[in-house]
């Protein structure tokens, strides 16, 4: 694992100091890892007029893995919402956080296997705190032959899943089941990701927020940037009731959405899960070649 952050500007390390520095005031952190585009060096800050006249805007986030000894006592309590919060009041600028959080256990036991989205952060990845109390495996790779296994079995799995949820979704909406109909519209979304993800990577994220999701498949194709376009208000709210579904669609007697809400969704979900398929197959194949 790599320390140095010189090939960094001096405003992104003093931004990784000071959200390092409050994420081990608020947490009893055993590591806090670096990974990601400004681990590589590939990063982008980038604003541009479009044909339209709006301002776009992208920035790289910061992926950091957090890891620590007790999960349980953070996982339930909304920590990596905190920890976001506070560096964004605290530091007073716009600063894009990625954050994972996982157990000494859980990291330990996933290099000495050789998933690979863990041995290469352990590679890869820039230390910016330690505990010292524990130390990190030597990592195991994985043969291609294993790396393609892998993903074949995740695609199809996770794939057809997703596909399940959708067909789920439209009997849902033929039986105007509107809000059973929102909630499983967002599950085939959430499975769309974490097979994307997975067969990427090896790595099936906690968590249901489709934003934070979104974020992670859009690393690895830019293609899927250009499906749930949140540039005006109006694609922002739609977006955002798909978001709650997953809690709200249940639960919430005040939620509501319409047909046509559900159809405009419907349509982003089934390009969503074209892509998916073209590019999880096209990742099979260039892993094939390795062999």
């Amino acid at each position: 694992m790599k320390k140095s952050l010189s090939h960094l500007p001096e405003y992104k390390k003093d931004e990784l100091r000071a959200v390092t520095e409050i994420i081990t005031e608020m947490i009893d952190a055993e590591f806090i890892i670096l990974f990601g585009s400004y681990a590589r060096g590939d990063w982008v800050e980038d604003k541009y007029v479009g044909d339209d006249g709006i301002l776009y805007e992208y920035k790289s986030d910061y992926d950091l893995l957090i890891i620590v000894k007790d999960l349980a006592k953070y996982r339930y309590k909304g920590y990596r919402d905190k920890i976001t919060g506070k560096i964004l009041r605290m530091l007073h600028r716009d600063i894009y956080l990625s954050i994972i959080m996982h157990s000494v256990d859980e990291v330990k036991a996933a290099i000495k296997r050789g998933n690979y989205f863990f041995c290469d952060i352990k590679k890869e990845g820039i230390l910016l705190h330690s505990s010292r109390r524990f130390r990190l495996p030597v990592v195991k790779e994985l043969n291609p032959k294993q790396r393609l296994s892998n993903a074949k079995r995740n695609f199809q799995d996770w794939f057809e899943s997703a596909k399940g949820f959708y067909r789920f979704f439209e009997v849902g909406l033929e039986e105007n089941n509107l809000k059973g109909a929102a909630f499983q519209l967002h599950q085939a979304t959430e499975h769309s990701y974490h097979t994307v993800v997975l067969a990427f990577t090896g790595y099936k994220p906690k968590l249901h927020d489709l934003e934070i999701l979104g974020m992670q498949v859009d690393r690895l194709s830019p293609e899927f940037k250009e499906i749930f376009l949140k540039n005006t208000d109006e694609e922002k709210r739609l977006f955002k009731l798909l978001k709650q579904a997953y809690v709200r669609a249940r639960y919430d007697m005040g939620y509501k959405i319409t047909r046509e809400e559900l159809e405009y969704l419907a349509e982003r979900v089934k390009l969503l899960q074209t892509i998916t398929e073209r590019v999880c197959k096209e990742k099979i194949k260039s892993l094939e070649t390795c062999l």
